[in-house]
């Protein structure tokens, strides 16, 4: 449903090595650069955009907005985090199992220099489905 989204930045260069770390683990790279203003990240085409934004204070950590991408493991999902803190960034959840609305999963919350709260998720079973319970309920 949702093709892409965008970012707020206050640097550029700064966000796009911040994120140029943390996205690898989730199979997305940097793909185009329109310099100075935006870069684009993504497997096949720019999914996750930074847009330079120079007089950007950074946001409130109580915005209630954030971003979830999807990992391809768990161990993605900690590599994800390892690699927003080893470049600055600050965590919002630690790695480890969350329960959602339809089902368990494993994800990773961080903030980024500019107050972005992005979060790595990563489903090991299908939606629907306990984890742990022998003859869960499905959902239609």
């Amino acid at each position: 449903m949702i093709d892409h989204v965008s970012i707020a930045v206050s640097n550029l260069a700064r966000s796009a090595a911040f994120y140029e770390a943390v996205l690898a683990p989730l199979g997305l790279v940097k793909l185009v650069e329109f310099a100075p203003a935006r870069v684009g990240f993504g497997k096949k085409y720019p999914e996750f955009w930074l847009n330079l934004r120079e007089d950007l204070a950074p946001q409130p950590e109580t915005t209630g907005i954030h971003i979830c991408l999807r990992a391809p493991s768990e161990e993605a999902v900690r590599q994800f985090h390892a690699a927003a803190l080893s470049q600055g960034g600050k965590t919002a959840g630690d790695p480890g199992p969350r329960q959602a609305a339809f089902t368990t999963y494993f994800g990773a919350f961080i903030f980024d220099a500019d107050g972005n709260k992005i979060e790595a998720v990563y489903f090991g079973q299908k939606l629907g489905e306990a984890v742990g319970t022998a003859g869960a309920a499905k959902l239609p």
